[in-house]
């Protein structure tokens, strides 16, 4: 389902005279239906880096990023928003919405953007919020003025309220407590029995135990720095 073949990657420093920084070279991975995926590697190996470029949020210099049948490195910006809306679900570390909308609309749009009747979105979306233990009295209110950890599980009820057929996952567990976590494995773990394919970030190695299947070093695609 994701396929990454010989990608490489490399940053201009515009404001220090252009200079060109190879951070990847020769990134190949897979990922099937079904499986997860973690990528592993020493803080700044460039795992968000190759997460980006899935996604993408980054340009390649080179190489192919196929999910299903897209290649993500070289389709138009309208085949890209098409595939995250549809395919590729992300959950980042992040909670990025649009201030004011309640939480409840947050979860629900990825559901609404694809079709589904607002009444069975917002069903899937209080599912979501109660599983996650997200208050009721909070689903009305923008997730701006939450907590970190609050945000935290609206960004994953909202990355799972559709079951996309591809996802990257960020450090899904990053920060939660015990029973929180417990459910974002759950959830992970449902994802894969229906098929989806999986590639994560997990510094939490007993959840990567749990619930990946293999591990790529993404610190054999960093090329060496010049001194």
């Amino acid at each position: 389902m994701i396929r990454v073949e010989d990608v490489a990657k490399s940053f201009v420093l515009h404001n220090q005279g252009s200079a060109v920084i190879p951070v990847m070279h020769g990134a190949s991975l897979t990922a099937s239906a079904g499986e997860c995926v973690a990528l592993v590697g020493a803080s700044g190996a460039g795992k968000s880096t190759l997460m980006r470029m899935i996604y993408g949020n980054y340009t390649t210099q080179a190489g192919q990023i196929m999910v299903g049948d897209v290649d993500v490195a070289s389709a138009p910006p309208r085949d890209v928003l098409a595939l995250r809306r549809e395919t590729l679900g992300y959950v980042s570390q992040f909670l990025r919405v649009v201030p004011r909308v309640p939480t409840i609309d947050v979860v629900s749009e990825p559901l609404r953007a694809v079709g589904v009747d607002a009444e069975q979105a917002d069903a899937r979306a209080r599912d979501l919020l109660m599983m996650l233990n997200i208050p009721e009295r909070l689903w009305s209110l923008s997730p701006t003025t939450f907590s970190g950890g609050e945000q935290q599980r609206v960004n994953i009820a909202r990355g799972f309220a559709y079951d996309y057929p591809a996802m990257l996952l960020d450090e899904p567990t990053a920060s939660l407590d015990a029973t929180n976590r417990a459910v974002v494995l759950q959830l992970i773990e449902r994802a894969k029995a229906r098929g989806a394919a999986i590639i994560g970030i997990f510094h939490d190695e007993a959840a990567r135990a749990q619930v990946c299947d293999r591990e790529v070093d993404v610190s054999l695609f960093t090329p060496e720095r010049a001194a």
